[in-house]
């Protein structure tokens, strides 16, 4: 796995990286301990290998050290989960994937 930095703007409420020169990033609601990731939107020019799995898993060892729950309501994200079941324990009690 390549070290992917990632930035959490919580203004824009987002995490971003910059990849390639182009802005990756991950939109995100929170509530009640809970960080709902609505969007991954990786630039088109970006070509980079395994990017993706890297930027996604970054983002959640960043949610996990906050001790947070995460709710994957964007599709990528959701099929992340499915395939990484070490992620699985992050989700709230309730909600399968």
């Amino acid at each position: 796995m390549n070290e992917v930095e990632i930035n959490d703007n919580s203004f824009l409420r987002q995490f971003e990286t910059t990849v390639q020169g182009h802005l990756a990033k991950i939109e995100y609601s929170s509530q009640e301990r809970k960080v709902f990731l609505t969007k991954l939107v990786i630039p088109e020019g970006v070509s980079k290998e395994g990017f993706k799995e890297d930027f996604i898993k970054a983002v959640l060892n960043t949610i996990q050290e906050k001790n947070l729950r995460v709710v994957p309501t964007s599709p990528e994200i959701a099929g992340f989960l499915r395939k990484n079941r070490q992620y699985k324990g992050m989700l709230p009690i309730g909600i399968r994937i």
